[in-house]
């Protein structure tokens, strides 16, 4: 799907669930949530802040909720899409119209709200030993000035390209990533820095 400028848009370039976002876009819109379109998708903000996201995938539409894990979850509704790589971050998923409940999704955005407001955080270990993964040992290994330009980042940065390689399930996959972020790490270019300031 094309990067859409608006949720209009969004929801119109959409090819199938258009039904399934317009109500849910309706539920997030009667929240005080302002609407705006981060990566290319929706997404509802507090003050700035992100706190609930809105997509559409092959076979379901998504809420997501930045700060997930934090909410009761009472109707056991949320799960974590990628459990090694996000802590906070939560899933509800839509497959049909009959899949919504208003009463609950609002009640879920009423609580990210507020949780939000009093800046509510998950908790992230950042002082988690930094492992380098054999691939990039080896890269650096044959690039010395490779291996100085990893040494600049912020520790958290290059736990992010250790990471990126190290969960890849598949050599190719691996090799994969490690040719997309030696570019990266040359120019100083970290890893997810298109999205630090959305």
């Amino acid at each position: 799907m094309a990067s859409a400028k608006t949720v209009e848009e969004y929801i119109l370039n959409t090819t199938s669930r258009q039904d399934i976002l317009m109500i849910l876009r309706d539920l997030l819109q009667s929240t005080e949530l302002s609407e705006t379109i981060k990566w290319g998708a929706p997404c509802y903000t507090v003050n700035g802040k992100n706190v609930i996201g809105l997509g559409v995938f092959k076979g379901h539409v998504a809420i997501w909720f930045f700060q997930g894990a934090l909410l009761k979850d009472e109707a056991k509704v949320l799960f974590n899409a990628q459990n090694d790589k996000t802590k906070a971050l939560r899933q509800w998923r839509f497959v049909t119209v009959d899949d919504i409940d208003a009463e609950k999704i609002i009640a879920y955005a009423n609580e990210a709200i507020a949780n939000e407001k009093q800046n509510k955080r998950v908790k992230l270990n950042r002082n988690r030993k930094l492992t380098i993964p054999p691939e990039l040992e080896e890269a650096f290994n044959q690039d010395n000035h490779l291996k100085l330009s990893f040494q600049e980042f912020s520790p958290g940065k290059q736990r992010e390209f250790a990471d990126y390689i190290a969960n890849a399930k598949q050599a190719k996959t691996k090799h994969t990533r490690l040719q997309k972020i030696i570019p990266m790490i040359n120019n100083r270019i970290g890893l997810n820095d298109k999205y630090r300031n959305c």
